[in-house]
């Protein structure tokens, strides 16, 4: 890739100052697929400076001129998305087929769904009806640090870079260094709609690194990260030393509560969405709690939907899923499944190693395991790869409390027939968001966990209240 060496600062192309080579590998292949340069200090205070310089300016600018633009990075976007598909495919193993429609869709959504909300969006209003003498200003909250995860590349960067362009803040993207290409592509498409100079900006770095740099520096009022729990708190007590707010989206281990009653495709459907993206998200429900009348056929039903499900090359076409994203992954949920061996679970489907004719590339193999409890590592570690651990309930009650036992709080799941039933189940489910029936949620819905999965909001009006600040004027002229 042309600039896959060079960071966009300042509204150009320029050379690392610093740093050393990166080698980008196909996940399918191991072999290398490009190579970045990962920045350093001089990097990261050149990419802030440019952001810091280009705020007084861009914080002015009309809420036409930033749909203007917005819709012009739409539209550069949809005529590269095809080639933004590839790039993701190559670069972090989704099938070619999904990353094209699914990876790179997630771009042009967020884009129109928050075009959407730019719209109705207001950043000055009376206090309320009758105070018109008190003036709430919603204002951009300044230099923003956006960094992002591997596994959803466009989806994440969409979320973090959009808002922040729409609310008048400048910003500073680190991409992961797994997926790194795709954000390339992306700073091409922003160079190309006319971005202001010094208002995006994007180098190469990894936590340690870029990272920890951006964290602790002092131009830089916000910090927007999505990644593991574990970063997300060595990220929260770096900023602490200068008060920077804190934006957090992180792990995960959704619950998915099939009651008795459920759709009879409601297990098959579960095991897809857990495997999607080769169970590589954050929001994948990996827990699945069967109520006990039901348990014996959705344990037959998970084992055929996982036998069923195949595994392929990610260039390859067609309904398959792909590698995880690197060695250090492949190996993590090796370990992970074994432990779910050696704790007692039952091994229906899957297991150690790789599936079989797949003897090169970081595939796992399809893997469900029954019979399990809630203190096993299965059901409480972010495996993070094709892996479903299954249990039982007895009562409502019951399963509420096996679902709510854990340190995350992202998304669950709710499988019933019964309208009442979804309403009270979902209400008492302590996640940010639930699904139901298997339906999603609209675009522009706030994206976000509570507990250790986060504490911040993405998508539509909540997401672009996470880059303003609130300011409340008193005395204002009427």
């Amino acid at each position: 890739m042309e600039n896959s060496r060079n960071f966009y600062i300042n509204g150009m192309w320029t050379a690392p100052m610093a740093g050393h080579d990166f080698d980008v590998i196909d996940p399918s292949t191991e072999e290398v697929a490009d190579t970045i340069v990962l920045g350093g200090q001089a990097d990261t205070d050149a990419a802030v400076a440019a952001a810091k310089a280009a705020f007084p300016k861009w914080r002015l600018s009309s809420k036409a001129e930033r749909l203007e633009l917005m819709q012009s990075i739409l539209d550069v976007y949809m005529r590269r998305s095809d080639e933004l598909g590839a790039v993701i495919s190559t670069e972090m193993g989704a099938p070619i087929d999904m990353s094209k429609v699914s990876q790179s869709g997630t771009g042009s959504f967020h884009l129109k769904a928050f075009i959407a909300s730019l719209k109705d969006y207001e950043f000055e209003h009376a206090l309320r009806a009758g105070e018109d003498d008190t003036r709430i200003i919603h204002e951009p909250i300044g230099v923003c640090a956006l960094i992002t995860p591997w596994n959803w590349p466009m989806n994440q960067i969409a979320l973090k870079v959009i808002p922040a362009l729409a609310t008048g803040c400048t910003m500073v993207l680190k991409p992961s260094e797994q997926s790194p290409l795709s954000a390339v592509l992306f700073s091409e498409i922003m160079d190309e709609a006319g971005v202001p100079a010094g208002v995006y900006n994007m180098l190469h770095g990894d936590g340690p690194g870029v990272g920890s740099q951006l964290s602790v520096h002092k131009d830089v009022d916000m910090v927007s990260f999505t990644g593991s729990t574990r970063a997300g708190r060595a990220i929260t007590i770096a900023a602490a030393e200068t008060v920077k707010r804190v934006s957090l989206e992180l792990g995960g281990k959704g619950a998915n509560l099939v009651f008795a009653d459920a759709d009879p495709k409601a297990v098959a459907q579960g095991i897809a969405r857990c495997f999607n993206n080769t169970g590589q998200s954050c929001n994948a429900p990996t827990r699945m709690l069967v109520e006990r009348s039901r348990y014996a056929e959705a344990v037959e039903q998970a084992k055929a939907a996982a036998d069923a499900t195949k595994v392929n090359a990610a260039s390859e076409g067609g309904q398959h899923i792909g590698p995880l994203v690197s060695e250090m992954q492949f190996n993590k949920v090796q370990d992970l499944i074994q432990q779910g061996i050696d704790e007692g679970a039952t091994l229906l489907a899957g297991g150690m190693g790789r599936p079989e004719g797949l003897n090169r590339g970081f595939f796992v193999r399809p893997t469900v395991f029954a019979d399990c409890n809630n203190d096993m590592t299965v059901m409480r570690e972010e495996i993070f790869g094709p892996v479903l651990a299954m249990m039982p309930f007895d009562t409502e009650e019951e399963a509420i409390a096996i679902a709510n036992d854990t340190d995350y709080g992202l998304t669950n799941y709710v499988q019933t027939t019964d309208p009442e039933r979804a309403r009270r189940v979902a209400r008492a489910l302590r996640s940010g968001m639930v699904d139901m029936n298997g339906k999603g949620r609209g675009a522009g819905s706030p994206f976000g966990g509570m507990k250790q999965s986060g504490n911040g909001r993405e998508g539509g009006e909540w997401g672009l209240d996470e880059f303003t600040e609130v300011r409340a004027i008193g005395g204002w002229p009427t």
